[in-house]
């Protein structure tokens, strides 16, 4: 999938996550990562981002996260949403996605 605009998603609710995503000159993922628990858990909430990135076929994409202590399945929702909204897409393959591993 294509990032085409810039996309936002989430909150800076507790449990929560917000999402920004916009195009990268560069062919590569890049992710700036704010959390209050980013030495536990900062590179599982990477590998989480990165791991959705590549089942939505997103290759080249700027991610900037700010997390408050979200579950795996937030962010990975968090991470669905916003591609769809930064490539233009309305119609979601729920039935696809909910196969994924989370």
């Amino acid at each position: 999938m294509e990032i085409k605009q810039k996309a936002v998603t989430g909150t800076v609710e507790s449990s929560d996550i917000m999402i920004t995503i916009d195009r990268n000159s560069q062919p590569e993922i890049s992710i700036s990562l704010d959390s209050s628990v980013e030495k536990q858990f900062g590179q599982q909430i990477r590998q989480v981002i990165k791991d959705t990135l590549k089942e939505l076929g997103v290759s080249s994409a700027k991610v900037i996260a700010v997390d408050k202590g979200a579950l795996d399945c937030t962010i990975k929702a968090r991470t669905i949403t916003t591609v769809y909204r930064a490539a233009g897409e309305s119609a979601y393959n729920w039935k696809e996605i909910d196969s994924w591993d989370v």
